[in-house]
């Protein structure tokens, strides 16, 4: 099966990493046709083993090897598709649009949250399809209300985002 793993905090706040070492690792572990897409911890991959066997073989091995405590999100090609094809809003040179990649349920909880923050002008979140999106104005995601909570240390096992663009660059290299 094809899968892309999203790390988290890769290259932020002091963890940095080379993604040929982040590849290797992969590697090493068993997973074959491994590359990297961004420097941003996307790393596309083939396995036959599940997605509930991959992640914690995966995390640990990462951990090991670059001793940081290792986050990663894996959804196959499939999913990569969907979560594409079903962004909520429309691409604008103002804004931009993100992506949550997390574990079961934390789209309810982003949404809770997003609900709750103060708002820039047409920023806007929505859950479509079990997955959390939300458009920001340039120039205000780390500065926004919503934005100061996606670097919270007690979320950093249950998600991570990425700009919709990766995913697309993504899927042109998985194809």
């Amino acid at each position: 099966m094809r899968y892309c793993a999203f790390l988290r905090g890769v290259n932020v706040r002091g963890t940095n990493m080379k993604m040929v070492d982040v590849c290797r690792v992969f590697k090493d572990t068993g997973m074959d046709q491994v590359s990297s897409v961004l420097a941003s911890g996307n790393i596309i991959f083939y396995s036959d083993r599940l997605v509930g066997d991959l992640k914690p073989i995966l995390e640990a091995a990462m951990s090991s090897y670059f001793s940081y405590e290792a986050f990663l999100f894996i959804k196959l090609q499939e999913e990569i598709v969907l979560l594409k094809d079903n962004i909520p809003f429309e691409k604008h040179d103002d804004f931009h649009i993100y992506a949550f990649v997390g574990l079961p349920g934390v789209e309810e909880m982003l949404m809770n949250e997003f609900n709750n923050s103060t708002k820039a002008e047409d920023e806007k979140g929505e859950v479509v399809n079990g997955v959390f999106y939300w458009q920001v104005p340039k120039g205000n995601t780390l500065d926004s209300t919503f934005g100061k909570i996606l670097g919270k240390k007690s979320l950093k096992d249950k998600f991570t985002s990425r700009n919709v663009n990766t995913f697309e660059k993504i899927l042109k290299i998985m194809n």
